[in-house]
């Protein structure tokens, strides 16, 4: 049979060996840049909207800064340490990721040189900080930040990163499902910000009873490329164009739509009133439950998923919090403990449970060993089920160990040089404290006016991490 010439332009040449596809090489470099995009300006925006007035650039900063400081760790030290050779079986020998020679080399899984791997990495592990950050806005000494993100990065998410996702870590071998970070990224983040908060110590108390958003259209929008820019976060994890990495996007977003809508829904029937921050908090959930499961469950139970993220993080935010001294003891600004820590906890669980054999088959490349729970019991492969889920639990534990202990030792360590917390004045004046500029030259803290907070009420999520004893009239639940 007569060999068919390839086009000039698909030739293998210097820059475009024979091992490399163009098209994956093009589409996980939009796919990284989508996922950096969540953060610069996505997080940016939502923190700096969601948060009091006079925190607004301290908050956007903290984003700016973690995003920077990782990328120059990452590709000096943190990438090896991830994706490397190992050096224990949770973690990576450090070495740069600089010289060229390296960067045109095939990269560990995919048909794309390491400069895309280590870029397409480092989004995802900057990304993990700046949802950190969410816990401790308001309070945190940024010369603390400072140090923090370089320390956590080295000590913690290098060690949860080999572990899982690199082809040489143990969790890895064992056959761990998480396909695109619910463990790494966001049990991690809501594991290690809950954690932090708790050495930071809380925002001034006042704060703490009325944090306002000044700027909920703001929020929004940084919600929004939140929101989008997880295509390339779920569907840039196959490392190919493939039918996978359409699935793995549709399950995304069926999923957390299906969760915004249940979370709102269940804010209707207890307190009478849809709240927009409550929407977002219900997108979120839903975007972190589906992570670790998203290219290997079908359609159904990426719709199911979203059911549970809708309403068990709802259930532990608005119900368990406010009857858990230890839950408002820790003033976790933006409820990550709840938003990732339990959303990540809970996509974990899930996709040992609705993970399809023939999917992840296609995903890991490995037959009759990634099974989920209720499919090993319809293929008569029940030992295989049991094993998956076990796994899974193993994988929680690990991280939930992991980050508090080291993010425990870095704030340790952290505070015999500098406070992890602000001065009380300091809080008092926020942004032109820390930084000395301001977001907005307005009078005001985005405090309503008196008649109109009279006549409408405040925000039901006013006071989730204040630790109040709030009762909503005419709601079916009592916050107690």
């Amino acid at each position: 049979m007569a060999q068919v010439p390839f086009p000039s332009n698909l030739l293998p040449v210097d820059g475009s060996p024979e091992w490399m596809s163009r098209a994956d090489n093009a589409w996980q470099l939009v796919a990284a840049t989508l996922v950096g995009l969540q953060s610069v300006p996505g997080l940016i925006i939502l923190y700096g909207g969601a948060v009091k007035k006079k925190w607004a650039v301290n908050s956007a900063f903290m984003s700016l800064y973690a995003f920077a400081c990782v990328f120059f760790c990452w590709v000096v030290w943190g990438y090896r340490m991830s994706f490397g050779e190992p050096l224990v079986p949770f973690w990576g020998k450090p070495a740069m990721s600089l010289n060229h020679a390296y960067l045109f080399e095939k990269a560990f899984l995919g048909a794309f040189p390491n400069a895309t791997m280590v870029y397409f990495q480092c989004v995802f592990a900057a990304i993990t900080l700046i949802l950190i950050a969410g816990a401790v806005l308001g309070r945190m000494n940024f010369y603390a930040w400072m140090l923090f993100v370089p320390l956590w990065l080295t000590f913690s998410y290098t060690f949860t990163a080999f572990s899982i996702w690199s082809t040489k870590g143990f969790l890895s071998k064992m056959g761990i499902i998480d396909y695109s970070g619910g463990y790494v990224i966001h049990l991690s983040s809501g594991v290690a910000g809950f954690t932090a908060a708790f050495w930071v110590g809380p925002r001034l108390n006042k704060d703490r009873e009325r944090f306002p958003p000044n700027n909920i259209l703001l929020m929004l929008a940084g919600a929004g490329m939140l929101w989008m820019g997880w295509t390339g976060f779920n569907g840039g994890d196959p490392y190919t164009v493939n039918a996978d990495a359409s699935l793995a996007v549709l399950n995304t977003h069926a999923c957390t739509a299906t969760s915004l809508l249940v979370w709102v829904i269940l804010d209707v029937i207890f307190f009478r009133k849809p709240s927009v921050i409550g929407a977002v908090q219900g997108m979120i959930t839903g975007l972190v439950c589906i992570t670790p499961a998203a290219g290997v469950v079908e359609g159904w139970a990426a719709l199911l998923m979203g059911v549970f993220s809708g309403s068990i993080p709802w259930f532990t935010m608005m119900v368990i919090h406010k009857r858990s001294k230890l839950l408002q003891k820790v003033d976790d600004t933006m409820a990550v403990f709840h938003t990732h820590a339990i959303a990540g906890t809970l996509g974990g669980l899930l996709t040992g449970l609705f993970a399809e054999p023939r999917l992840n088959t296609l995903f890991y490349g490995a037959a009759n060993q990634y099974v989920g729970f209720f499919y090993g019991f319809h293929s008569k492969r029940i030992h295989t089920g049991f094993r998956q889920m076990g796994v899974q639990i193993i994988g929680i534990i690990f991280v939930v160990f992991v980050n508090v202990v080291s993010t425990s030792l870095i704030c340790l360590f952290i505070r015999l040089f500098v406070p992890l917390r602000m001065s009380e004045e300091d809080m008092e004046i926020g942004d032109e404290a820390a930084h000395g500029e301001e977001a907005y030259a307005i009078w005001g803290q985005g405090d309503k006016l008196e008649n109109s907070s009279s006549k409408y009420g405040s925000s039901l999520y006013d006071d989730v991490e204040a630790g109040s004893h709030k009762k909503k009239q005419g709601g079916v639940v009592e916050m107690m």
